[in-house]
């Protein structure tokens, strides 16, 4: 099932947990999903979107979503499953595995987007815009996001020339800029047009 802006949330019962992902856009890095289930007797002030706030407020929050949650679990996809698979299976994949993963079984999972977990262990629903209405998909997506962050920190140790501390992968005229330059580096995603068109031009 699919929930658009326009409709209402479904009310659920039993266990809901939250899933979302970080990382489809970028040419290089792993892409990193994470699933939560939320505790109703401890609540989490200021979840939201990921992208909507700051990194400080991030990191603080994935600390607290991580001490009160009653389950959560993040899984990293590398960029040679990525090119193997897709990145929207991939992207499927990671998600589905996260909530696999989670220690409490939920009974339903809502997924960020507009797809749903192929062969999920439970029932789930794709949610648009679900990492900004509801709060297990909004810590999720906090948790992925300051995960792929911290890992595109480590590659920068690993691959300085490429600047990801700053741009974290993404596409931005500085990194295309640096690929044409020197080439990809082994965690670019070789599916990538951009890195593609590196390695022709090299």
């Amino acid at each position: 099932m699919k929930i658009t802006l326009q409709d209402e949330l479904p009310v659920i019962d039993g266990l809901l947990a939250g899933t979302d992902e970080a990382g489809r856009g970028p040419l290089a890095g792993n892409v990193v999903a994470a699933a939560v289930i939320l505790d109703p007797e401890q609540n989490i002030a200021g979840l939201d979107d990921s992208k909507k706030l700051s990194e400080k407020k991030r990191d603080l929050l994935a600390v607290e979503i991580k001490q009160k949650a009653l389950a959560w679990a993040v899984v990293s996809i590398s960029p040679q499953q990525i090119d193997e698979m897709n990145i929207l299976q991939a992207s499927l994949f990671a998600m589905k595995t996260a909530a696999e993963k989670l220690q409490v079984k939920p009974d339903h999972v809502f997924v960020d987007g507009n797809k749903i977990l192929p062969d999920c262990f439970c029932a789930n629903t794709a949610i648009i815009k679900g990492d900004s209405r509801v709060a297990e998909i909004s810590a999720a997506s906090i948790l992925a996001k300051v995960e792929r962050d911290a890992q595109m920190l480590e590659l920068h140790q690993q691959y300085p020339a490429y600047g990801f501390d700053k741009h974290k992968g993404y596409p931005t005229k500085a990194h295309r800029e640096i690929l044409r330059q020197i080439g990809p580096c082994p965690e670019h995603r070789r599916s990538y047009a951009p890195v593609r068109d590196a390695i022709l031009n090299a």
